[in-house]
């Protein structure tokens, strides 16, 4: 199957200093990719360039092609159209990304008359439909209500509501459960699963959770300083990650059963994009860097079938078993 969105060799840089190095991503219809790293990593900065949504002081190169058309530098009307119509986004707080002034009948309704040419009886209808199938209850009340007037969790569910309001084929959801507590947060995971399903839309995770990666996705890139340096099917890569980065997130988890055991942290912070290490930028902080780290950055190179890693340990080891010899 060909892919919904490519992504390739995408940069971003903010007054000359990079802070996305070279992303390859692709997507097919219906999967649902996640996306882990720290704060920091560029998760979120990537998919912003993708659309366009980035600050004028941003520099953006590569390529992103939403089935073989390229959205950098496509015209301001066509990203208007895909943005919301093909292409939806949950952003990190979905509070501030409602009109505080407007009622949620007139932001849903705004949204529906824009991407799907509704109006009068039939856009009132479709936004009460669309409250109804994010689980609000008494929607047809609701609607003329503000955003003030709903908790967290239904405010996330109105921002799911108004993704969805252009039928989209991709859905990027942004730290969907930030600062939600747990048996909310399971509510609207469940709600995106169940959606995903029945549109057979394709979904990106962005998420410091493992755990809810690791329960809602197909596929799992991993990020470290502006770069993808793993990448797995989502039950190999917790399994039996290969980048020592990835060992260190899954390290972290307390295991559920078995015996205890003490948790691994992984010393130091994510570098500086103005101050990047030479080399590997995980090297200063990996416990199994070697001098080979510190002069080269790993490229991304598969290892296996729909499997890849960027780590010189890894790509020695891809050699050998190819049985390359050493350049």
């Amino acid at each position: 199957m060909a892919p919904l969105i490519t992504i390739k060799d995408l940069g971003v840089a903010f007054h000359g200093v990079p802070v996305v190095r070279g992303v390859d991503l692709a997507l097919r219809k219906g999967e649902a990719l996640g996306l882990v790293g720290e704060s920091g990593s560029g998760k979120s900065v990537t998919w912003l360039a993708a659309l366009g949504l980035l600050p004028r002081n941003a520099r953006v190169s590569g390529s992103v092609r939403l089935d073989g058309r390229e959205l950098l530098g496509a015209p301001a009307a066509e990203l208007d159209r895909i943005r919301g119509g093909r292409v939806a986004m949950i952003f990190q707080d979905p509070a501030s990304a409602l009109n505080p002034v407007l009622t949620i009948r007139r932001q849903l309704c705004e949204a529906l008359a824009l991407h799907r040419h509704l109006s009068g009886d039939a856009v009132k209808a479709e936004a009460r439909r669309l409250l109804d199938l994010v689980g609000i209850p008494d929607a047809a009340r609701r609607l003329s209500a503000y955003p003030h007037e709903f908790s967290g969790g239904q405010v996330q569910r109105i921002m799911i509501a108004m993704a969805l309001a252009g039928n989209p084929d991709l859905l990027i959801a942004d730290e969907p459960t930030t600062a939600l507590d747990a048996t909310i947060q399971a509510q609207i995971l469940e709600l995106l699963s169940t959606i995903r399903r029945e549109m057979s839309m394709a979904m990106v995770l962005i998420s410091h959770d493992l755990g809810v990666v690791a329960e809602n996705c197909d596929r799992v890139a991993v990020m470290y300083a502006g770069r993808i340096v793993e990448e797995a099917p989502a039950n190999q890569l917790f399994a039996d990650p290969v980048h020592p980065y990835a060992q260190g997130l899954i390290g972290a988890l307390p295991p559920l059963d078995g015996p205890r055991r003490r948790l691994t942290a992984i010393p130091g912070t994510v570098p500086d994009s103005a101050r990047m290490p030479s080399g590997c930028a995980f090297a200063p902080r990996c416990a199994l860097a070697e001098e080979p780290c510190g002069r080269m950055a790993p490229t991304l190179a598969p290892i296996a079938e729909d499997r890849a890693v960027a780590c010189v340990r890894a790509e020695a080891s891809r050699r050998a078993l190819l049985g390359i010899a050493a350049e």
